[in-house]
C-alpha cells in the first residue's frame, strides 16, 4: 500500500559477520562462531550419563526400577526403551529428540541405546548423538528368590474344579488361558483329578485370575484363608489364601431337563433342551421348537441343575430321510433349521427294522445317508428328579445333537494335523487321590481337537499354530478333500521358536 502511495521504503537487511574460526559469513551470535565450529568446540552431552548399571531377574525377565518396582520387558521392546530412558539422570538439561536400540550380542549382558539430543548454545541450537551403554547385572527378584528357596511356598491357590466325567472343559479353558496369558504370574500349575490347581505368590494375582475365569465360564467361587504367622509387635499377619472355583456341570452338547421353576421363568421353555454354547453364560435350545435363551452365572447358581445325559452317552445314528421346514433361528452364533428326519441306530441297522421319526434342529446339515450323534431316549434308563416332576411329559425316541464324521475320518487314516495347540506347563499329581487316567484323557483330547475342526465358533477365541511336523498323506490332501471338516490355513498362526540354530542361520 505504501509503494502504491508513492512512499519510499528502505528494505532492512540482516547483517552478517565472519566466523572467527573458519571465516565463513554467518549471522552474529555471542560466540562469533558458526554452528559447525560451535559443535566442534562445545560438547552438549557433557555431564550426561554414558554408562548405567541395571538389575535384571533371570527367572522372570524383569528389570528393577528403584527402589522396589520390577518391570517386565522383552529385549528391544518399547517398555524396555522407556525403562532405560527413565534410568538416565540430568536429561532435563537437554531436549531428547530420538532414541533407538543398537544391536548387541544377546549373551553380552550389554544394552546400547543411541540418543539424539538438542541444546541451545550462544543462541544457536545444536544437535548431537551419542550412545549410552547399560550393563545388565543378574539380581533375583523377591518372588523368584522365595520360589528358589522353597518351590512349594505359595501365598494364594486357585482350585479350579468341574464335577463331570470328562475334561473337555479344561482343555478349552487351558487354550483361553494361553491366548490371554492369564496364568503368567502362576509359580506352579498342578493337574489333579476333576480339575487344575494354580499357585500364586501374591493374592492380587489370584484375584485377577479368578476374575478372568468369571469372564470365560459360569463359575461359583469361595474364598478362605489360613493364618501362617503373626508378629504382635508390628501387627503383621501372614495368610495363605485359597480360592475354590467351581465350573457349572453343564457342558456343550448336554441334554438337560429343566426344573419346572426354571422352565417357567424362561417362558415355558423345554423342558427338554440342549446346551449349544457355554461362555460366561449358558445358551439353551429347544430342538423341537427352536426356541432358545441364555442363562448367566447368577441365574444358574440361583437354581442349579444337572444334565440329564452327557456327551459320553452319545449314540451314532444313520439318517434315512430328511424333510426340512422354513423355520430357522440363530442361537449362540450358529444357524439351525427345524426338520423332520427318519433315523436308525447304526448298531441296529441291518439287524431289525426299527426306525425313529423325530424332530431335529440340524436340518441345515443333515442329508439322507449321513451319520449323526444323538441321545437314545428309547433305550435309556434315566433317573432324574426334575424329569419326574413334569407329569405327562412324552419323551421322544431320540434327540440328535450333531453330525458325525467318524466314518469319513476312518477312511482318511489321518495320523497328524496341519495345526497344533500349545499347552500349559503343568505338574501331574500322581497320588492316588489325584491320579488321572492317561488313556481316557488322550481320547478326550482327541475328541476336543475334532470339535475344534467341526465348530468354527468354538475355535474363534483360540490360537491355533501351524504344525511344522505335518506330512500330508497320499490318501488325503491338506483339506482332506473337503469331506471332513478341517481348519483353514488362513486361521493358523506361525509358531515362532527362535533357537540358537535358527539364529546362526539368520546370521549367515
Amino acid at each position: 500500500m505504501a509503494e502504491q502511495a508513492g512512499m519510499f521504503m528502505v528494505h532492512q537487511t540482516v547483517g552478517s559477520v565472519l566466523c572467527c574460526k573458519c571465516g565463513i559469513p554467518m549471522q552474529p551470535n555471542a560466540a562469533n562462531m558458526c554452528v559447525n565450529c560451535l559443535r566442534s568446540e562445545e560438547d552438549i552431552t557433557e555431564g550426561l550419563q554414558k554408562h548405567v548399571i541395571i538389575m535384571h531377574c533371570p527367572e522372570c525377565s524383569c528389570y528393577l526400577q528403584p527402589p522396589k518396582t520390577w518391570i517386565k520387558a522383552e529385549l528391544e521392546s518399547k517398555e524396555l526403551l522407556q525403562f532405560c530412558l527413565k534410568r538416565l539422570k540430568n536429561m532435563n538439561k537437554v531436549r531428547l529428540v530420538h532414541a533407538e536400540f543398537v544391536w548387541t550380542e544377546p549373551h553380552s549382558k550389554r544394552l546400547k541405546v543411541k540418543l539424539s539430543v538438542q541444546k541451545e548454545v550462544h543462541g544457536a541450537i545444536l544437535e548431537q548423538s551419542y550412545v549410552v551403554e547399560y550393563v545388565v547385572q543378574d539380581y533375583m527378584c523377591t518372588s523368584c528368590s522365595r520360589i528358589q528357596a522353597n518351590p512349594d511356598q505359595w501365598v494364594a491357590c486357585v482350585q479350579l474344579r468341574q464335577h463331570v466325567s470328562h475334561r473337555r472343559t479344561f482343555f478349552y479353558i487351558e487354550q483361553l488361558i494361553l491366548t490371554h496369558d492369564a496364568a503368567s504370574h502362576a509359580i506352579n500349575i498342578k493337574q489333579v483329578n476333576q480339575g487344575i490347581d494354580f499357585f500364586f505368590s501374591n493374592r492380587s494375582h489370584a484375584v485377577k485370575f479368578v476374575e478372568f475365569l468369571g469372564k470365560v465360564a459360569p463359575i461359583n467361587h469361595r474364598h478362605d484363608k489360613q493364618l501362617v504367622s503373626h508378629d504382635p509387635k508390628s501387627n503383621d499377619y501372614n495368610y495363605k489364601h485359597t480360592f475354590s472355583v467351581e465350573i457349572c456341570p453343564i457342558c456343550r452338547e448336554d441334554l438337560i431337563c429343566l426344573p419346572p421353576k426354571v422352565a417357567l421363568s424362561l417362558g415355558n421353555l423345554g423342558p427338554l433342551v440342549i446346551c449349544t454354547k457355554v461362555s460366561n453364560s449358558i445358551t439353551l435350545l429347544d430342538p423341537f421348537t427352536l426356541r432358545h435363551c441364555s442363562l448367566d452365572a447368577a441365574q444358574y447358581w440361583r437354581t442349579s441343575f444337572k444334565p440329564l445325559l452327557s456327551s459320553r452317552q452319545l449314540v451314532e445314528y444313520i439318517v434315512l430321510d430328511v424333510e426340512t421346514s422354513n423355520i430357522e433361528v440363530n442361537a449362540g452364533g450358529s444357524k439351525y433349521v427345524l426338520a423332520e428326519v427318519e433315523v436308525a441306530r447304526v448298531c441296529d441297522f441291518g439287524k431289525n427294522d426299527q426306525i425313529f421319526r423325530i424332530r431335529t434342529h440340524l436340518g441345515r446339515l443333515l442329508s439322507p445317508g449321513d451319520f449323526a450323534l444323538g441321545y437314545d431316549l428309547y433305550a435309556a434308563n434315566t433317573n432324574d428328579i426334575d424329569l419326574d416332576k413334569h407329569r405327562g411329559l412324552a419323551l421322544p425316541e431320540a434327540v440328535l445333537i450333531k453330525k458325525s464324521y467318524e466314518e469319513k475320518r476312518q477312511r482318511k487314516h489321518r495320523k497328524n494335523r496341519l495345526w497344533k495347540l500349545k499347552s500349559l506347563n503343568m505338574e501331574v499329581d500322581n497320588t492316588t487321590k489325584g491320579r488321572v487316567d492317561e488313556q481316557k484323557m488322550n481320547s478326550e483330547y482327541e475328541q476336543f481337537l475334532r470339535d475344534l475342526e467341526e465348530n468354527p465358533e468354538l475355535r474363534f477365541n483360540i490360537s491355533l499354530y501351524h504344525n511344522r511336523d505335518y506330512q500330508p498323506s497320499e490318501m488325503a490332501s491338506v483339506t482332506d478333500g473337503g469331506d471332513v471338516p478341517s481348519v483353514p490355513l488362513e486361521e493358523l498362526l506361525a509358531d515362532l521358536d527362535l533357537s540358537d540354530e535358527d539364529m546362526e542361520d539368520v546370521e549367515e
